[in-house]
């Protein structure tokens, strides 16, 4: 397969509320909800399609369309949410694209996959997921308190602490701090290429890197 595989898009014009992102995560209770029944049958039917590779070479393309719909769903939500603190504009209930939507996600089918890649092709993710725990895991730290013997613990990983410092830039100044916001945008676009990846929605190994900004990364595949 030539040719581009994997796009991911934010579009960032818009000006933002001080407040709003203190309550997103209410108004994104339906959202998560839904998203639970859609990622238990994304994993479902990944297994079914890593065996269809397996016997067939080919990915279904109704799974494969419906999995591109789950991941488009959920970088719509995340981008609105509290992956990027992108857009105010609440995300549509939908697995289409909504090319009028600020967030949009996008990946080729491939025709062929090599059968034997369903064997191996989670093991050559693990660098790209023990890196991308390193940003989003959150260390433990603590001390026990003397009399009640009880453990306070703080617990933030590098995820979070970007996107409480860019709420906090928005409470205080009503402006998006660009630097974090394109670090967000990185990790989001790096995230969501190893989970494809790892889906066997492509055969092309994600790359090592942050596309930062509202450029889209888009990951090409130069072989046969």
């Amino acid at each position: 397969m030539n040719g581009q595989t994997l796009t991911l898009t934010a579009r960032s014009g818009e000006s933002l509320s001080r407040w709003l992102w203190l309550v997103k995560w209410i108004l994104l209770i339906p959202h998560y909800l839904v998203l639970l029944f859609l990622w238990t049958a994304f994993v479902v039917l990944t297994i079914v399609a890593y065996v269809a590779v397996l016997i067939t070479g080919v990915y279904p393309r109704w799974i494969f369309d419906f999995n591109v719909g789950v991941l488009r769903w959920h970088w719509r939500v995340n981008y609105y949410g509290y992956a990027a603190l992108g857009t105010d504009r609440y995300p549509p209930f939908t697995l289409a694209d909504d090319p009028s939507y600020p967030a949009r996600l996008d990946i080729a089918r491939p025709e062929r996959i090599a059968r034997w890649r369903p064997l191996v092709h989670w093991l050559l993710a693990i660098p790209h997921l023990v890196l991308l725990n390193a940003f989003v895991a959150a260390p433990v730290w603590g001390d026990y308190d003397a009399p009640t013997r009880e453990r306070a613990v703080v617990s933030i990983g590098v995820l979070g602490a970007a996107v409480l410092i860019l709420g906090f830039g928005l409470l205080f100044t009503g402006r998006r701090l660009s630097g974090l916001y394109d670090l967000l945008l990185g990790l989001a676009r790096w995230g969501y290429r190893v989970l494809a990846y790892v889906a066997l929605m492509t055969d092309v190994y994600p790359p090592f890197r942050l596309d930062q900004g509202d450029a889209p990364t888009i990951v090409e595949h130069h072989g046969p």
